[in-house]
């Protein structure tokens, strides 16, 4: 089984266990669950979930390469082509 070692209520590490034969830590044991992960929060007997990852922000040239894209999109649809035709010109724009 999983345990966590939580020091301060800080999961210091995860560790495989039996649950009942000596082992020497300077933390709390404590058996993991799905959200126990290293640097994780252990707060009111739960371990506190791990924050959804954010999306980094856009560079400048990615920002510009997704107008640019959306603009030649919109010309070549203003001239008639299908979806379709586009994606074949484009490889999958």
């Amino acid at each position: 089984m999983k345990y966590a070692i939580v020091n301060s209520g800080v999961v210091d590490n995860i560790i495989e266990w039996d649950g009942s034969s000596e082992y020497q830590t300077n933390g709390t044991l404590i058996e993991a669950d799905a959200n126990a992960y290293i640097g994780g929060v252990y707060a009111d007997g739960a371990f506190v979930p791990r924050p959804p990852e954010l999306e980094p922000e856009k560079t400048e040239e990615q920002i510009q390469e997704e107008a640019d894209r959306a603009s030649a999109i919109a010309k070549l649809e203003a001239i008639g082509l299908t979806e379709s035709e586009i994606k074949a010109l484009s490889s999958g724009v």
